[in-house]
């Protein structure tokens, strides 16, 4: 019998070079990393081969770039859907430490993958019998507005023809030209999803919710399918179409660096959600690799998988 194509899942967003401390404190270690490659890396480890990864994204066509997408290919996803901008080239980040708690330093404004949507008939052929789509609050942040409806379109068609959508919220204000439109977008942007996963802490700074449940109901109210809120180790509420109740006895783990903490808890979710598990097992699944990749410095960590799966 001809073997059955693999399901495809559509990762759509920014990657960067990504620039860590090496242990002599005078050098730096290159990677590429990036909230929706981090979550594409992990399901691809995750997931057998009846699953296929693919990542869209735009990049120039330099040593960086070029070196990224060689980088994807070696990892196992898939590169069809990258497009090349040759007047531009991808961003770089670099990450310090401080007690295990990470912050960024950011070098984008003028990143290739600005313009990833700018093409509709580019959109169109990635999007064209995908199982899923995944973006995040960040993938519409370093979007203009013109291309942020442009990909909200073409999400909207595909879902239409049977994709799931799914949309970590992820909110960087300092991404945004303000508050405001970044409040309206990413309400707008959830409530055209069929899951939403947004992170606790975050949403209490920026939209006021005094607690999980005012997250979870918020964005129901807008029109979400499934809600799972992450809350940093704490109780984790989910409600929607496909169940609702909480987790309220996961293990906290103190962070050695806990850089794609929520990127790997939606690959773990996500992962044993599309191969039977149902919301409470999922998100056991999300937490227990999460928990270890925060016990390493870095975002792509392959010991973490190994060690979630014992």
């Amino acid at each position: 019998m001809p073997q059955a194509d693999p399901i495809r899942i559509l990762s759509i967003g920014e990657a960067m070079v990504e620039m860590s401390r090496a242990p002599d404190p005078d050098l730096w270690r290159m990677g590429f990393a990036g909230d929706t490659l981090n979550t594409a890396w992990y399901l691809r480890r995750l997931l057998d081969d009846a699953w296929q990864v693919d990542y869209l994204t735009r990049v120039g066509t330099g040593d960086f770039s070029t070196r990224m997408v060689e980088f994807l290919r070696a990892e196992g996803l898939g590169t069809a859907h990258v497009s090349r901008q040759p007047d531009a080239e991808i961003g770089l980040y670099a990450i310090s430490l401080t007690n295990g708690e990470r912050s960024f330093s950011y070098w984008r404004d003028t990143s290739a993958a600005r313009r990833l949507a700018d093409d509709p008939t580019l959109l169109h052929a990635a999007l064209q019998g995908c199982a899923m789509a995944y973006l995040s609050g960040i993938t519409l942040a370093i979007l203009p507005p013109q291309g942020r409806i442009g990909l909200m379109h073409a999400l909207d068609r595909a879902r239409q023809a049977g994709t799931t959508v799914v949309f970590d919220t992820n909110l960087r204000s300092r991404l945004w030209a303000d508050v405001d439109t970044m409040r309206a977008v990413t309400q707008d942007a959830a409530g055209r999803a069929d899951l939403v996963l947004p992170s606790f802490d975050d949403e209490a700074a920026l939209f006021g919710d005094a607690d999980p449940q005012a997250t979870l109901d918020r964005y129901l109210a807008l029109g979400a399918g499934q809600v799972v809120v992450k809350n940093g180790g704490g109780p984790i509420r989910f409600g929607g179409r496909d169940g609702a109740g909480h987790i309220d006895d996961l293990s906290v783990e103190t962070p050695v660096d806990s850089t794609a903490a929520g990127d790997s808890f939606n690959a773990g979710y996500l992962a044993a959600r599309l191969t039977g598990a149902d919301c409470a097992g999922a998100i056991r699944a999300g937490h227990a690799l999460g928990r270890q990749v925060i016990r390493h410095p870095g975002a792509l960590i392959r010991q973490a998988v190994e060690d979630a799966r014992r």
